[in-house]
């Protein structure tokens, strides 16, 4: 029988050895001064050697075996270098986002469609392990602080919530950015736009158009902001602004930046604002923000109007929205900021809006693409549309 997590058929004293053994490796690697994610072969051995020690002392003794050792060394090596038994999930390429509401309440989303997995934690290991996804990234959560936002170390966003701000349980959430869909050709395949309208974005990015991506949550804005960046001209240097990093993208000459939470004295904070400004000092061909909320969407607006191509995310439940929100929330930068400034100057610098869905089925689609003309009638932005293509007498 296979000591894997997942599998939904172990008892509880397999489940306590597979602990003792990651204990005593855990032991063996602290008095070598081994880093078990630096020498990861050395960790193997050490989990290989201990798994062999226990059989050979159980057929010795007549106690029950381990049936099979590679998949004990596998869950071994989990809880000692990984996350324990959220790993198996971590590393399956169809899981896109893994949510814990208790310890005994878990889920995964596969394809956009949510299922519980048949895993029971307890209190002490969910908080080990986001104290374990949070030991690298300079971030914390405690009383003080009772939300986190971190980037792990494989590009996957981790949320946290802890009590009193949840009822009872930490609330987690580990959303995965899988690399199939980091550029528009795949996207095509994935039947999320067709490839007239991936032809249509690929030729924008490339001509330094702006693009505003919108959708709701988990609609697939992210990812296709990914995919755009993926389709600028190779000798663009691209300076992108997020909260939290989520992008995971790479580029011939690409800068990433992230905030930072205050200390716990209050101090040291950096917001998207002043993310924005700096960013503006690093000589960007293109500006991307991760997602607008609040009123960094100023800064933005500013940028796009001096000549620089942007790219954003933005929450809305349609692209007219989109341009609607993204006018609005500049005003929060302060009272000497009107509508008779930002609708006009978003109706120029603002070239496309593409927005994102997600059905009922649970997969991911780009529903329209509109263009805002660069008028403003009766105080509303005026756009044309351009994908899905109109057929018919009036097209």
């Amino acid at each position: 029988m296979s000591l894997a997590y997942a599998s939904g058929d172990l008892d509880r004293a397999r489940v306590d050895v597979v602990a003792g053994l990651a204990e005593q490796v855990r032991a063996q690697l602290l008095a070598e001064r081994a880093d078990p994610s630096r020498d990861p072969d050395r960790a193997a051995q050490i989990a290989r050697e201990r798994v062999r020690r226990h059989n050979d002392f159980a057929l010795a003794r007549g106690l029950s075996l381990i049936d099979d050792e590679h998949a004990c060394v596998r869950d071994i090596l989990a809880r000692v270098a990984g996350y324990g038994p959220l790993q198996a999930y971590l590393d399956d390429p169809t899981v896109e986002e893994i949510w814990i509401n208790a310890p005994d309440r878990i889920f995964v989303a596969r394809d956009g469609v949510a299922q519980r997995v048949p895993l029971a934690l307890t209190d002490a290991a969910v908080r080990d392990l986001v104290e374990r996804m949070l030991q690298s990234t300079g971030r914390r959560v405690d009383l003080s602080q009772p939300f986190v936002d971190a980037s792990l170390p494989d590009g996957s966003r981790l949320h946290c919530v802890i009590p009193d701000i949840t009822r009872k349980n930490w609330s987690v959430n580990i959303r995965k950015f899988l690399p199939a869909y980091r550029d528009l050709s795949r996207l095509v395949e994935a039947g999320s736009v067709t490839a007239d309208g991936a032809r249509l974005l690929r030729d924008a990015m490339l001509s330094g158009s702006s693009v505003i991506v919108s959708g709701a949550t988990h609609a697939g804005k992210t990812t296709l902001l990914g995919a755009l960046i993926a389709a600028c001209a190779a000798e663009q240097r691209i300076v992108t602004v997020e909260e939290t990093f989520e992008l995971a993208v790479d580029a011939p000459d690409l800068v990433a930046l992230q905030g930072r939470q205050p200390s716990l004295e209050g101090t040291g904070e950096v917001t998207l604002r002043r993310l924005v400004k700096e960013a503006l000092r690093m000589r960007p061909d293109r500006l991307v923000v991760g997602e607008v909320r609040d009123a960094e969407a100023l800064d933005l607006v500013l940028a796009l109007n001096t000549g620089v191509p942007g790219a954003a995310t933005v929450h809305a439940n349609s692209a007219r929205e989109a341009l609607d929100k993204l006018a609005a929330l500049p005003l929060l930068a302060g009272r000497n900021i009107d509508a008779g400034f930002v609708v006009p100057a978003i109706a120029r610098s603002v070239h496309l809006v593409v927005h994102c869905v997600r059905g009922d089925d649970g997969r991911r689609r780009i529903a329209e693409i509109v263009a805002p003309t660069g008028r403003v009638v009766d105080g509303v932005i005026e756009v044309r549309s351009l994908y899905p293509p109109r057929t018919g007498p009036d097209a």
